[in-house]
């Protein structure tokens, strides 16, 4: 990509009926985040006019007929849709389900064919988007499917960083879904997002045990002692820097945290309670493991304060500039790797 070129960030609108409208034009209300991107919303002109409108926001807009035509200094609208879905503020119902799912689906579709560089998704409900179309826990494994890779949910700010080695199951499956394999294949994506999307070097990983108090050597359960803790020791042994399980209970009120570049948790609210005390507003939900880079905000559609015009748009917007970084980030380290006498040269100056 040219120095000069913006980055293309397509943006899906999410539920209409939450904030999602309202956290994205919000986001680019500021004209000064023109300076860093072009802004390219999958959406509608009559959608977005009537969310402007209503949330009472003062933004111009460019409606484009394809991403591939969006222009530079302007917030461009694909007209995904002709007509004027129902919004019903505060209200999960089908159709906004229907039409969070046709903003995806043509966002993700772009991001596919080039046309856009990063995607930025506004939240949806996993309920009414569920369809023979979508038949998925979220956007994690959605995007999965559809870009390839390894995919793994990493909640992230500058100073934490948090990995899941599970994420939307139920509770009473985790034991038996962590395994030897999977542990290994989330370290190893965790460890290459670490390097080539936060240009971490040498990345410090700790493990968060299952049990409480790690197991306590058998008495509250064995799977720390029988799965974890030998995996552990299996990639220390293969060079990685891999710590762990800490109990997960004092881990974040002690403060160790703060010696890792990155944490994997076991299970979802294990890794997202603390992650979300410590950081709600400016955290950032990251897809780690794709081909392509996609991040979100750290909240959901927040029903109960949609079309008030009192949503808080700072994650979404830290999930643009997160969006942006890690891309430039791609670019330099796919060009050190390939290029390894440039990487010397760098190094020497260092």
């Amino acid at each position: 990509m040219q120095e000069d070129k913006k980055i293309k960030v397509g943006i899906s609108i999410g539920d209409l009926n939450g904030i999602g409208c309202e956290v994205v034009l919000k986001t680019f209300e500021d004209n000064r985040m023109l300076d860093f991107c072009t802004p390219v919303i999958f959406a509608s002109n009559k959608t977005i006019s009537f969310q402007k409108k209503e949330l009472n926001l003062n933004i111009n807009y460019n409606g484009v007929p394809d991403a591939d035509k969006a222009v530079d200094n302007k917030i461009n609208v694909v007209n995904v849709w002709k007509e004027i879905p129902k919004t019903q503020f505060g209200i999960p119902t089908e159709e906004s389900g229907k039409y969070a799912l046709k903003s995806l689906q043509a966002a993700t579709k772009a991001l596919k064919e080039d046309k856009i560089d990063v995607l930025v998704t506004a939240p949806i409900n996993k309920n009414n988007i569920q369809s023979d179309e979508f038949n998925f826990p979220g956007h994690t494994d959605y995007l999965a499917k559809e870009l390839g890779g390894n995919s793994l949910m990493f909640m992230v700010t500058n100073t934490l960083k948090v990995g899941l080695l599970t994420d939307h199951i139920a509770v009473k499956d985790v034991a038996k879904a962590i395994t030897l394999k999977l542990i290994k294949e989330k370290v190893a994506t965790i460890e290459r997002s670490l390097k080539a999307d936060f240009a971490i070097q040498k990345p410090k990983i700790a493990l968060l045990g299952i049990n409480p108090h790690s197991g306590d050597n058998g008495v509250i359960g064995k799977e720390d002692d029988e799965v974890l803790k030998p995996t552990v020791t299996e990639l220390k042994n293969q060079g990685k820097m891999v710590f762990g399980p800490y109990s997960a209970d004092s881990f974040f009120g002690s403060d160790a945290y703060s010696n890792f570049d990155a944490i994997l948790a076991a299970y979802h609210d294990q890794g997202l309670i603390p992650f979300k005390t410590l950081s709600f507003g400016k955290g950032v939900n990251y897809t780690a493991g794709l081909h392509k880079v996609r991040t979100s905000p750290d909240h959901g559609t927040a029903y109960e304060i949609a079309g008030k015009g009192k949503a808080d748009h700072s994650s979404f917007k830290e999930a643009v500039f997160t969006a942006l970084k890690i891309f430039k980030n791609r670019q330099e380290y796919a060009e050190l790797t390939q290029n390894p006498l440039k990487k010397q040269r760098l190094k020497r100056k260092e």
